[in-house]
């Protein structure tokens, strides 16, 4: 059927409900949005779903929550995972309490047993929640940091971390083959609690969640000297963070919290910002207005699902600077393994530091440094939790500490993706640290350049919407797969990655060579001067990112060189367009 057929069924099936068609009537006259809503069906990527509420195929609504639950209660079948149960956990967003509803329902009905958290949480404690319970898999209703108009599903499998290969296109294929919406099955709250199928959490994991991240502290010391003197903003931006992170900061002792009342409360329209990222600097206006009215040290925000948290420092001079995502995980890598090894005389011969492949150079320098192994991983956080999961698995290898450049982190192993609440409590920590040698974190910042060097990472994006979007996406990956660069701006191309052809090539002798990641849509330049090029479009938003880096001498010089490594990189897209 074409899209007009489908609008029509959907109007026709007694299956869907009043709101949904009074909603559908509502745009009979506009034959694009219909064919937006119902030209596809809203895909099921690597990690779940994402999309626009509202009614259609290509929508986040009740029904295609359903349908994708079945596919998953359907695959978790054919694995004989039924016996163990799937954690459900919701953010703050429009629907997240209903989607999370309907998808606990739809498993019971399949004999999974849902285990759903009482009100919302973040997501790493989903995470934890699925090993802490022996669970097959995890859902997770959130659309991260997208605007108000967004949510999604994300699906996690036993080990804690994201949906990886094979699971992944199984779950996909077996989503695909559900095409009847009527053939979903479901049932009501109570039967399924009737049939033991349907459980509610809460503190059961909230305690021993906070525990583990408790034990995951370095320096009591430090925190006992100075966190009744250190003062911190902090800002959930409307989402599930404030309530676990004021919790294990307070249980630590850190007395002066601060918390920016307009974003303290959980509200899916994000009102004092126009979408709740914490990389955009209108997420900190109000935190640092607050943060200079209490002369705060550090200013702190994290996303609705609380697994990315954006930071802002002060200086002794009394000037807030901003971290970005490279260099608060470079901060706080170089602060857990330094203090690691101080602490226990050595580290572990096996050590590895993970990172993704967009992620700064410095961290290759870090582990340089400390002689630890580094493994680069495709963008993702699933990655870094599937190296983690084969260090148990083979009995080889110490995890030490995974990030990447959009503001996540994991310190510990008890989830297996971000967690913005323990990377709260690590920065309020290493804040507490560097105030008893007399160093504010920017001090601790300006210490690792002059360490490991000036290293400065950025992004250019552009986003393209709807289909012709996604076209152009397209053909612009295909643009420079054919005609790879040779230079971009001052900087010589050294080699370029294929991640989706699986090869590297030499630019000089032609030699090529596998990558040695899984395949994706990824171009990478290694360029002159320890400087590169990343190109990859978004897995979450309609966009395709240029992700670049480049080493300088100091921070005026650095500064200088991205800003001109980023004018030919627009330079660059704008030819393309």
């Amino acid at each position: 059927m074409d899209y007009k057929e489908i609008y029509e069924s959907w109007l026709s099936n007694p299956y869907f409900d009043e709101d949904t068609k009074a909603e559908l009537r509502g745009i009979a006259n506009d034959e694009n949005e219909k064919k937006e809503r119902f030209y596809m069906d809203l895909e099921f990527g690597t990690a779940g779903l994402r999309g626009v509420i509202g009614a259609g195929t290509n929508r986040m609504n009740i029904y295609v929550v359903r349908k994708t639950t079945q596919g998953l209660a359907n695959y978790i079948a054919a694995v004989n995972g039924q016996s163990k149960g799937v954690a459900i956990a919701y953010d703050s967003r429009r629907m997240s309490p209903e989607f999370a509803q309907e998808a606990a329902l739809c498993l019971a009905a399949n004999g999974v047993k849902a285990y759903i958290f009482e009100s919302l949480r973040p997501t790493p404690e989903l995470s934890y929640a699925v090993r802490k319970l022996g669970c097959i898999a995890g859902i997770n209703i959130t659309a991260s940091h997208n605007p108000p108009e967004y949510n999604g599903y994300k699906v996690y499998w036993e080990d804690g971390a994201q949906i990886t290969p094979p699971h992944d296109s199984g779950i996909m294929d077996e989503v695909k083959k559900v095409t009847d919406y009527n053939t979903v099955k479901t049932m009501s709250r109570e039967e399924a609690i009737q049939a033991g199928m349907y459980q509610v959490i809460g503190a059961d994991i909230d305690d021993p969640y906070m525990a583990e991240l408790k034990s995951q502290v370095l320096h009591m010391d430090a925190i006992e000297a100075e966190g009744k003197n250190l003062k911190i903003v902090y800002s959930p931006l409307h989402g599930t963070g404030n309530v676990p992170a004021r919790r294990v900061l307070k249980e630590l002792g850190f007395e002066n919290v601060y918390v920016v009342k307009e974003q303290e409360l959980p509200d899916g329209e994000f009102p004092t910002v126009s979408y709740p990222n914490p990389e955009a600097d209108e997420a900190f206006t109000l935190g640092l207005a607050l943060a200079k009215e209490v002369d705060a040290d550090l200013v702190l925000a994290t996303d609705p699902d609380a697994d990315r948290l954006g930071v802002r420092v002060k200086d002794k001079e009394g000037v807030y600077h901003t971290l970005t995502g490279n260099m608060s995980g470079c901060l706080l890598a170089d602060y857990e393994i330094g203090q690691k090894r101080e602490l226990q005389g050595s580290l572990p011969e096996d050590g590895f530091l993970i990172k993704t492949i967009v992620t700064s150079n410095m961290a290759d320098a870090i582990a340089k440094y400390y002689h630890t192994g580094l493994i680069e991983v495709l963008t993702g956080f699933k990655f870094i939790g599937q190296q983690i999961l084969g260090f148990e698995e083979k009995k080889k290898g110490t995890y030490l500490f995974g990030f990447e450049e959009s503001y996540g982190c994991l310190i510990g192993t008890h989830a297996r993706d971000k967690d913005a609440i323990v990377a709260t409590m690590a920065l309020c920590e290493a804040a507490a640290y560097y105030k008893t040698k007399n160093m504010t974190l920017w001090d601790a910042m300006i210490a690792l350049y002059e360490r490991y060097g000036y290293y400065k990472d950025d992004i250019q994006s552009i986003t393209l919407k709807g289909i012709e979007g996604l076209a152009k996406i397209q053909e612009i990956m295909d643009t420079l797969r054919r005609n790879p660069p040779k230079k971009i701006g001052a900087y010589e191309v050294l080699s370029s990655r294929d991640y989706k052809e699986d090869k590297v090539v030499d630019a000089k002798t032609g030699e090529e060579k596998p990558t040695g990641l899984p395949k994706s849509n990824v171009l990478y330049y290694d360029l002159t001067d320890d400087a590169w090029l990343c190109v990859r479009p978004s897995g979450t938003e309609p966009k395709v990112k240029f992700y670049y880096g480049i080493k300088g001498t100091s921070l005026e010089n650095a500064d200088q060189k991205s800003e001109e490594l980023g004018k030919e990189v627009v330079e660059m897209i704008q030819k393309m367009l």
